[in-house]
């Protein structure tokens, strides 16, 4: 075998691999799929580029590192973001890299939970699916619930900028304005997730542009509008110790601050679980899981380079007495066009620019949502699963779309009771997820370490050092991430991601052994169905 990241000559059945005319991809993949156990029941029309799109619009940089803006500048401001951005790009794209090589292994939607079926064999398989597949789908309808959320909270924001800002009169609507928001945002992204894959094709090659566009545009525009920059000198060595919260030590403050960048470069697996509906799904398939990793952390990283030199006055932007009441980066982008034109509008336009791609990015997450939720009910670990895996006459698991929308939004409504509760659900997007995704690593780097036979896109004879790292690195970001973020620590203050996490562990676990085990077998074929 050859060292180093390659496309092999064989795959995974031991025959040989060569490039696929397209009249011949899909009968090539409808029979990698039959031998790993499943007919091909959704429409495979998406090419390298529609799967690498679906991803990198999830990932999206606009969303991930404009809604959390505030926490990178309160916990370090821009060193944090500047430094820890390629930090934790770096060790993401080691667990994309052990991701996408099992996926090339075993392309079928199920992604994460069939995998881990496959690798622990036959005695542990079903155990690891069961717990691998709900770590990843409720982390998947957590995602859906924080994006969706995020976007009803920006045109909130935008509102309030539009009718004059918190200063000067301007209307903040309740949070049953913001929910109802939400509720409508989801409504829309179910309808347009009801439409055939070609048309969300379409609309993910329009999202992989917008995203791509939009940073561009800003991290342009907002550094040359503002009339007041930052020097280099304060965006590469200022750190802000001043976070109000009761954290002095600096490296407690970079880590926090990381949870940033780890929240934004999340939703990746949506390349596996869009295998079915991709042609030559085990190469486009992992080389949309890579791709989407790698260009985020470059674009991302000039995106926070050009915004954060138009930060000069971190206190201020965290105010809530602020114009944007505390939405820091809403902020930053008002001050910059109304110090040089007396009017924040440019800077409620771009602010337009982002709500777009954040709407992009959860249409895109609810196709992963229901194409993991379409493949889990194939096997029939869902309650009523014969009624998720259904396809319509435009092969769409549409009760799969739908579910995933009504389970996002009832996540949401905790936002009602607390933010605290709201922000606990939503942790579960990142560990919860990051769990999912290192499971069937864990697994192909000890269980299955001798006799994982991978497929055309593999890490040659480095494929168990960068999964042990991959391991270590979700292991690493689950206990800091689980640490208190404010002292002292009251009800208000305290870190509740162990407790949802922990929470759904328990859950997951006592489900198993009261009942799952008696009945969920893992992956069942249905190629003679």
């Amino acid at each position: 075998m050859e060292t180093g990241i390659r496309i092999s000559e064989v795959v995974h059945d031991g025959t040989p691999y060569l490039p696929l005319q397209d009249d011949d991809t899909i009968d090539y993949d409808d029979s990698r799929l039959n031998k790993l156990g499943y007919k091909q029941e959704l429409s495979r029309r998406l090419s390298a580029l529609s799967n690498f799109s679906v991803t990198f619009s999830i990932i999206s940089v606009l969303t991930g590192l404009t809604t959390t803006f505030g926490t990178g500048l309160e916990f370090g401001g821009t060193v944090t973001m500047v430094y820890g951005w390629p930090l934790a790009g770096f060790f993401t794209l080691i667990v994309g890299l052990s991701m996408a090589e099992i996926c090339s292994a075993f392309p079928t939607s199920g992604g994460l939970y069939y995998w881990s079926a496959k690798l622990c064999g036959d005695d542990w398989g079903p155990f690891s699916s069961w717990l691998t597949g709900w770590f990843n789908i409720v982390g998947q309808w957590a995602i859906t619930a924080s994006v969706d959320f995020s976007l009803a909270q920006l045109i909130q924001v935008i509102i309030l900028l539009s009718t004059g800002g918190k200063n000067g009169g301007g209307y903040e609507a309740s949070k049953y304005i913001v929910i109802c928001f939400h509720a409508g945002i989801l409504l829309i992204h179910a309808i347009i997730n009801s439409l055939s894959i070609s048309v969300l094709s379409f609309f993910g090659q329009i999202a992989a542009a917008w995203n791509l566009l939009g940073v561009f545009i800003l991290m342009i525009l907002i550094p040359t509008v503002t009339t007041e920059k930052a020097s280099a000198k304060f965006v590469f060595t200022h750190f802000n110790t001043d976070n109000g919260v009761g954290i002095d030590n600096n490296i407690y403050i970079f880590v926090l601050g990381i949870l940033m960048s780890q929240y934004t470069l999340t939703g990746y697996d949506a390349s596996a679980h869009m295998t079915e509906e991709t042609k030559n799904a085990d190469v486009n398939g992992p080389k949309g899981i890579i791709t989407s990793i790698g260009i985020s952390i470059v674009v991302g990283w000039g995106y926070i380079l050009g915004i954060t030199f138009a930060v000069t006055n971190i206190p201020y932007l965290l105010s809530s007495d602020n114009d944007a009441g505390g939405y820091a980066i809403a902020e930053v982008f008002y001050l910059a066009f109304k110090s040089r034109y007396g009017s924040g509008v440019g800077g409620i336009v771009c602010l337009g620019i982002v709500g777009v791609a954040i709407f992009f990015c959860g249409m895109s997450s609810v196709t992963s949502n229901s194409r993991m939720a379409y493949a889990f009910s194939r096997d029939g670990a869902m309650p009523f699963s014969s009624l998720w895996h259904q396809v319509n006459k435009q092969e769409v698991p549409i009760n799969a779309v739908w579910l995933s929308a009504l389970i996002s939004f009832c996540m949401a409504l905790t936002s009602l009771g607390s933010l605290v509760a709201f922000q606990a659900m939503v942790s579960i997007a990142t560990i919860g997820l990051y769990i999912a995704y290192a499971l069937p690593i864990f697994f192909r780097v000890t269980l299955a370490r001798k006799t994982f036979v991978p497929g055309p896109f593999n890490l040659g004879r480095y494929g168990i050092l960068v999964g042990w790292i991959a391991v270590l690195w979700v292991l690493t970001i689950t206990v800091l991430f689980s640490l208190p973020v404010a002292y002292p620590i009251t009800k208000d203050t305290f870190n509740y991601t162990p407790v949802a996490v922990g929470g759904l562990l328990i859950l997951t676990v006592s489900a198993w052994i009261f009942s799952a085990r008696h009945w969920f077998k893992g992956p069942i074929t249905n190629v003679d169905l």
